[in-house]
């Protein structure tokens, strides 16, 4: 199972999280990655993401009752009992860039009070050299983070692969050319 390697928190992330009653959620959302094993070939950009994202959304949805937005929001939510919610956003494939669109959404949700906190997943350091080009990580999510929300309650966690492995099977994204 892929371990958690960093956790950095801004704004008082912690403090309203267990105000809230929210820390069972934030467990949920860190035990997403912990359902399945993660083996990587340990070459530059040389396995793919999409497997890894479904085995991630495959450990939110065994969790239960996460609401999953799969298009112009955050990814995942979820509310206590109490009212309060969190919402966690899934960097692991795409470009880089696109964690300030994830940044964006959860400064939108937490603002009109829609969320009360907020989670970033993302591959460290070591890891995200290992799969597709331009694939976020840690030093990138904290860079996005602290130029435009480190005012609100967000928590970046990011993990490493189990070991060595066979390669993730990459997808073909254009198929006009062989």
């Amino acid at each position: 199972m892929p371990k958690i390697t960093h956790v950095e928190d801004y704004d008082g992330f912690s403090e309203r999280v267990s105000r809230l009653g929210l820390a069972p959620l934030v467990t949920e959302a860190e035990t997403a990655l912990s359902q399945f094993e993660l083996l990587l070939r340990e070459t530059k950009h040389a396995n793919g993401t999409k497997d890894l994202r479904i085995a991630i959304d495959d450990g939110f949805e065994a969790a239960g009752d996460w609401t999953k937005l799969t298009v112009g929001g955050i990814d995942w939510r979820k509310s206590n009992r109490n009212g309060g919610a969190i919402g966690v956003e899934v960097q692991v494939s795409g470009r880089s860039d696109l964690l300030a669109v994830d940044v964006l959404h959860l400064k939108t949700e937490i603002s009109s009070g829609h969320i009360d906190a907020g989670i970033i997943i993302v591959p460290d350091d070591k890891t995200s050299k290992f799969l597709t080009d331009r694939t976020p990580n840690f030093r990138t999510a904290k860079k996005h983070v602290e130029l435009h929300a480190s005012d609100l309650p967000i928590r970046i966690i990011a993990f490493e692969h189990d070991g060595i492995g066979p390669p993730l099977k990459k997808m073909r994204t254009n198929l006009g050319k062989l």
